[in-house]
C-alpha cells in the first residue's frame, strides 16, 4: 500500500512538474510576444513620427522655395510700361539675382535634405554664376554633384563644366563633359553635352571637335541638335 501511494504521489509530482514547465513556457512565449509587439509598436511609432516630420519639413521647404522662385522668375521692368498690381519687377538682372540668391540660400541651408531644399541650392548656384561669384557657385554645385539624386547631380555637373569653361579651364571642362555624356541623364541629354564638349574643343582641338559634330549629325539626324552641330562645323576652319 505505501508503495502504491508512493507511485501515485510520484505520478502527481510528474503531472505537477509538467504543468509547471508548460505554464513557464506559455508565460515565456507570452513575454517574448509582448516584447516583439512592443518593438513593432515603437518602430512603427518612430516611423510615423519621422514621416510626419519629413512631410512637414518638405511642405515648409516647398512654400519657401516657391516664394524664392517668385523673385528668381520676376520680370525686368520696362520703362514707361505699368506693372500689374502686386507684381514684383526688377530694373536689372544683377539685383534680381542677388535678392533671389539670398532667399534660395536660406531655403537650401534650412532644408538641405528635402527636394525643394536641393533645388534651392541648385538655383542659388545659378544666381551666383549670374553674379560672377563662380567659386561660391562651384562649391554649392559640388554638394549636389555628390548627392543621391542622379538627375540633379547631372545638372550640377553640367554647370560645373560651364564654370570651368568660363574660367579658362578647358581641360577640366572637357573632362566633366565627357563623363557627363555617359550618365544617360534625361535632364541633361547626351547631344546637348556633346555640343558643349565640341564647343570647348573647337579652339585647341578642332579636329576632335569636328568629329564630335559629325557624330551628333549622324546619331541625331533631323533634330535641332544636328542643326547646331552643322553650324558648329561651319565655324571650324577648313584647314583644321
Amino acid at each position: 500500500m505505501p508503495e502504491h501511494i508512493s507511485r501515485k504521489e510520484l505520478k502527481q509530482d510528474k503531472v505537477r512538474e509538467t504543468f509547471e514547465h508548460g505554464a513557464e513556457a506559455v508565460l515565456s512565449h507570452t513575454r517574448l510576444a509582448s516584447i516583439a509587439l512592443l518593438a513593432v509598436i515603437v518602430i512603427a511609432s518612430g516611423y510615423l513620427v519621422w514621416r510626419f516630420y519629413s512631410d512637414r519639413q518638405t511642405a515648409q521647404a516647398q512654400t519657401a522655395f516657391d516664394d524664392a522662385m517668385k523673385i528668381y522668375n520676376a520680370p525686368l521692368s520696362i520703362p514707361g510700361q505699368p506693372t500689374l498690381p502686386g507684381e514684383v519687377t526688377y530694373a536689372d538682372e544683377a539685383r534680381r539675382a542677388q535678392d533671389a540668391e539670398a532667399k534660395l540660400a536660406v531655403v537650401a541651408e534650412k532644408y538641405p535634405h528635402t527636394n525643394p531644399g536641393k533645388l534651392a541650392r541648385y538655383y542659388s548656384a545659378l544666381c551666383l554664376m549670374d553674379l560672377d561669384r563662380l567659386n561660391q557657385a562651384s562649391e554649392e554645385l559640388k554638394k549636389l554633384d555628390a548627392g543621391s539624386d542622379k538627375e540633379l547631380a547631372a545638372l550640377a555637373q553640367y554647370q560645373k563644366a560651364l564654370i570651368a569653361e568660363r574660367t579658362g579651364k578647358n581641360e577640366e571642362a572637357a573632362k566633366e563633359l565627357r563623363a557627363l555624356s555617359n550618365t544617360g541623364s534625361i535632364l541633361v541629354p547626351k547631344p546637348l553635352v556633346l555640343l558643349e564638349l565640341a564647343g570647348v574643343l573647337r579652339q585647341n582641338d578642332p579636329k576632335q571637335a569636328a568629329s564630335i559634330y559629325e557624330q551628333i549629325k549622324k546619331d541625331y539626324p533631323n533634330t535641332t541638335m544636328a542643326d547646331e552641330a552643322d553650324r558648329g562645323l561651319g565655324t571650324i576652319s577648313p584647314k583644321s
